[in-house]
């Protein structure tokens, strides 16, 4: 087992990581950009190394100053974390050729399923279904385009090859639009992400997300650790996640399960991971493969009692699983809520001092989160300070123990979304659950003085944070 890790991340992630690790026995360095200097990590960790200024792109994303911090530490291995350099081929590339262990997949797998053509490719291959769609990239010509939009059928999404965190997309109704469509997402995905190709999918109407979670070692043994609901959504940015997915028959969860563990086994696939899926009409269809841990994998810990942080971890060390598929018990219901430092209902961003923090407790609570009374929430980065997680011997249970959670939960100096939590979690539908992806925007919608176009949340400072799953 690694005697030393370098956690190459900051927030909740960071002192998620460093728990883990301490209960391991393994000894932490945490970098920090100037801006994170007093973050609660950092002061828990055995080191910590101030890698640059508080912009992304001089600290967080910078590869040289990660792998130098690693160097004069003597760390073994590196943890990205999500978000920031997490599914960043060429940073795992560079962590290995380094002389150190990169928590997660092989660099090839990161770039075969960080392309999201190429994803989609393998997961064919793999006998994992798809969203109907153009066989690749789309091509230059216009004829072509017109003809694969005509087979796949009107409404189309036109998505960035290298695209995510929800940009890098357009919905097309209308022939007349798609030329257009194609060609102002070309331009944005060559911008955002440096790689103008696109692709094109039929559009659903009505979908859940659901996500599969799966772990596999380098022996080619893989397993599925149930699935998440993450349908509660606006703009395509995950607020509200749960595990298990209410209302889906549980052979069909089942049988795609076991269809991503094989497809791991298949691509040679090393770590842990998420496949993401529309689920619609009784069908589920392949989006897209995150090649890290997901912020919201506690949910999945509290159904199956297994750590999935110390898990990546064994799994780098060249540790077998520990467990089989059979052996995998789901029990319960869990529901986590992102907690973010943002107007509730206009979702502008609200950095600034807390001056008073109270995280909820009892039984069945978990809150995941850096901040304290004191902390200062720094504007350049995610707006997120915190999750809260329930737990329930069913979903009824854990509704309930949330909605008390959330009604204890006090946070003062910034504004938060907890307001939205509470509304949430009172709300008919979301109670009766199964909603698709378009409900919590919908609802926002039909809010008095709101902005239809919704206002934009806390940005990234990078185009390269764009990749998190925030």
């Amino acid at each position: 087992m690694f005697e030393k890790i370098l956690i190459a991340n900051r927030g909740e992630i960071a002192l998620r990581i460093q728990r883990a690790c301490r209960e391991m026995g393994i000894k932490t360095v945490v970098v920090h950009s100037e801006a994170d200097k007093d973050a609660k990590y950092v002061k828990l960790a055995d080191e910590s190394v101030c890698i640059g200024p508080a912009q992304s792109a001089q600290s967080y994303l910078s590869m040289p100053a990660i792998i130098s911090a690693a160097e004069v530490t003597d760390a073994e291995a590196i943890h990205p974390g999500y978000g920031f350099l997490s599914e960043n081929a060429d940073f795992a590339e560079r962590v290995e050729k380094s002389g150190f262990v990169f928590i997660g997949p092989r660099p090839d797998s990161i770039r075969m399923m960080g392309d999201k053509v190429s994803a989609k490719q393998a997961m064919i291959r793999a006998g994992v279904p798809c969203v109907p769609g153009s066989d690749g990239a789309l091509s230059d010509d216009p004829k072509e385009i017109i003809q694969t939009a005509r087979k796949v059928g009107y409404p189309v999404i036109i998505k960035a090859a290298g695209g995510g965190g929800g940009r890098g997309m357009r919905v097309v109704h209308t022939e007349a639009a798609l030329l257009n469509a194609v060609a102002m997402t070309k331009t944005e995905a060559g911008t955002a992400f440096g790689n103008p190709e696109v692709y094109m999918e039929k559009y659903l109407e009505n979908p859940r997300h659901v996500e599969i979670q799966v772990l596999a070692d380098e022996h080619k043994q893989a397993v599925w650790l149930g699935e998440r609901d993450c349908s509660m959504q606006r703009r395509h940015q995950k607020v509200i996640e749960e595990a298990p997915a209410p209302g889906i028959p549980r052979k069909l969860i089942e049988k795609i399960g076991d269809r991503c563990a094989e497809a791991c086994r298949k691509i040679g696939y090393r770590g842990a991971g998420t496949f993401e899926f529309l689920y619609e009409n009784g069908e589920f269809y392949f989006i897209e493969m995150n090649t890290r841990v997901q912020v919201e994998h506690p949910v999945t810990e509290m159904i199956t009692g297994i750590d999935i942080v110390q898990e990546q971890i064994r799994i780098a060390c060249g540790e077998k699983l520990r467990f089989r598929q059979r052996d995998i018990m789901l029990s319960g219901h869990a529901i986590e809520c992102r907690i973010n430092a943002e107007d509730p209902f206009k979702f502008t961003p609200s950095p600034g001092r807390i001056t008073g923090w109270h995280p909820p407790g009892g039984p069945g609570i978990r809150v995941d989160s850096h901040a304290y009374a004191g902390y200062y929430v720094p504007p350049h980065y995610d707006s997120m300070v915190g999750k809260v997680i329930a737990y329930g011997a069913t979903r009824e249970q854990a509704i309930r123990r949330m909605q008390i959670a959330l009604s204890e939960m006090v946070v003062e100096g910034i504004l938060t979304n907890i307001p939205l939590h509470r509304e949430l979690m009172v709300d008919a539908r979301f109670i009766e659950g199964g909603t698709n992806i378009h409900y919590l925007e919908q609802k926002l919608a039909h809010k008095p003085d709101l902005p239809k176009d919704g206002a934009l949340g806390a940005k990234s400072d990078t185009k390269a944070d764009a990749k998190a799953d925030q």
